[in-house]
């Protein structure tokens, strides 16, 4: 077992860390067990200097989240042998990340929930005070047959580089004797069958193996920096999916900030923030070619309201006002897009719409009663009179065309995308059978985004354009849902539980691509949190891009 060694989880800071990872108290629950768990920090490559190992092992992380395991062997029956399974993905093994579509915010505090309450949002929360807990939303999935091996070998590369100890892993030859080889779960010709490729974010500092001749790195596809090696394929898939992508994109991620060398904002130099990945501009550039060529083409971005912790905090503020950049780039090249086209009526979000989860419930007769009072001047007791919270979107995902999906850990930041800071890993893949005939996919990829649609929306809101996000229709039909649910969670009153937990992302957009807030909307609701943001102007931004 690798566990992320948080550096300031240490007794003179906090024995939990600032991040409360808690992995000291996880590896002293293994201390004199059969499991072997070691705390790994995040270090440089070799090639760095101290300076630059200090701050790469200090700033960033080990994000990767897989399980690797044996499993029966379809219809192996009577046979000895069993199969390598994998798990990648956006969930986290530690308490609070079990949720169901529901989301309940007070409900589960008598049962689900009674032991696993999570709120980092409100200094001092806990469920003496009651709730409302932090809904969670979030994706992983299970893969097999060769892809499940490399997940194996990616762990493996791991190890040996920062633990060693070679004498814990199997050899091939002892994994033979009861693994059987990777060979294809389902045979080509099935309808369901898979083709998967692994993809990673990660450097010669975290991975064992890694060629120091640039020409033998680029021969293996990884970039040859002048003091490291990096594998940064997580960025090079986004961008290869985002360009091959014919009617629309769907996006869930935790983060979406990048592409600063296009931010026009004059109060900062792009050199400075370092944010340079290219997944929103060329995500806008998409958009901007389907206008040139006169087809539909729409980016649909679920986000969270605003990112775990504090939410007037100096960290979640920068990651804000680097959002609110990111956005307003894109907004104003697609408005001048459509103005130059000259296609009337077309606003922006026709083509791009953001929009966060959020839940409100009425009490219930049989409801968890807290025990202790809250100041009822906090945001944490305004929430709870209010009975309303954002649903937290941890997702790592991507669906182009129902026809490709990206599943993983790593977020639309520069920390999981540049490969030389947090360590990340993440699974793309399709279905060959549903990519033939010419007609729209209709495979586990449409059914998979319909069911995240059907939760988010609920099902008293489907639609048939729902097959077809391209349409106009459609886009304008989500808009107005969540448009609907967002001002019934943000009304003063509540009559009922809110019907969807689909809402627009609370910023207004105009014909020319500016973006403002809602009317009398500044703060988020509950909060004293500005929708926008603010800059720092002393958290360096390595730390929130």
């Amino acid at each position: 077992m690798l566990v992320w060694d948080d550096r300031t989880s240490v007794e003179p800071l906090r024995r939990d860390g600032l991040m409360a990872t808690h992995d000291q108290e996880t590896a002293d629950y293994f201390r004199n067990t059969k499991v072997h768990c070691v705390l790994c920090p995040r270090n440089p490559d070799n090639g760095q200097s101290i300076i630059q190992g200090f701050r790469v092992s200090a700033m960033f992380t080990h994000h990767q989240k897989t399980v690797i395991m044996d499993g029966e062997v379809p219809g192996g029956v009577g046979s000895q042998k069993r199969r390598i399974v994998s798990f990648v993905g956006g969930i986290d093994l530690c308490a609070g990340r079990y949720d169901t579509q529901n989301h309940s915010l007070f409900g589960t505090l008598n049962t689900t929930h009674h032991n696993d309450f999570h709120q980092p949002n409100f200094p001092g929360s806990s469920l003496q005070k009651g709730g409302p807990r932090e809904p969670w939303h979030d994706i992983h999935c299970r893969v097999e047959g060769p892809v499940a091996w490399d997940v194996l070998y990616n762990f493996e590369q791991r190890w040996r580089k920062q633990v060693g100890m070679d004498n814990l892993l199997f050899n091939l030859e002892e994994l033979d004797q009861f693994i059987s080889s990777p060979t294809p779960i389902v045979p080509l010709v099935e309808h369901d069958t898979w083709n998967v490729q692994l993809f990673r974010s990660i450097d010669g500092g975290a991975a064992f193996g890694f060629p120091e001749e640039p020409n033998e790195a680029a021969a293996a596809g990884l970039v040859s920096g002048k003091d490291n090696v990096i594998d940064r394929s997580i960025h090079d898939a986004y961008i290869a999916a985002i360009r091959r992508a014919k009617k629309f994109v769907y996006i869930e991620n935790q983060y979406f900030l990048g592409s600063s060398f296009g931010w026009k904002s004059g109060d900062i130099k792009a050199d400075d923030i370092g944010a340079l990945h290219l997944i929103p501009k060329e995500l806008t550039l998409k958009i901007i070619s389907m206008i040139n060529a006169g087809e539909r083409f729409v980016a649909y971005v679920v986000i969270p309201m605003w990112p775990e912790g504090i939410p007037e905090s100096a960290s979640v503020q920068a990651i804000l006002d680097w959002q609110r950049r990111t956005m307003e780039m894109m907004y104003f090249e697609i408005a001048r897009a459509l103005q130059t086209k000259g296609i009337p009526d077309a606003h922006p979000t026709d083509y791009l719409t953001f929009f966060c989860l959020g839940n409100r419930e009425m009490k219930k007769i049989d409801e968890y009663t807290p025990m202790d009072a809250l100041n009822p001047n906090s945001d944490y007791s305004r929430a709870q009179l209010a009975r309303r919270f954002m649903i937290y979107v941890h997702s790592k995902m991507m669906i182009v065309d129902d026809e490709y999906i990206i599943v993983g850990s790593a977020n639309i930041n520069q920390r999981s995308m540049d490969g030389a800071r947090d360590s990340e890993i993440a699974m793309g893949g399709y279905q060959p059978y549903h990519l033939e005939g010419g007609t729209p996919a209709k495979g586990q990829i449409f059914g998979f985004r319909l069911a995240l649609w059907y939760e988010h929306v609920g099902f008293g809101n489907i639609h048939t354009s729902f097959s077809h996000p391209e349409s106009l229709g459609c886009v304008r039909l989500l808009n107005a849902i969540a448009d609907k649910n967002w001002n019934l969670y943000s009304s003063d009153t509540l009559g009922h539980d809110l019907p969807g937990h689909l809402l627009r992302y609370p910023i207004e957009v105009n014909h020319g691509g500016h973006i403002t807030t809602l009317p009398e909307m500044e703060f988020f609701p509950d909060t004293k949190a500005r929708v926008l943001g603010n800059r720092s102007e002393y958290l360096p931004p390595i730390l929130t891009t």
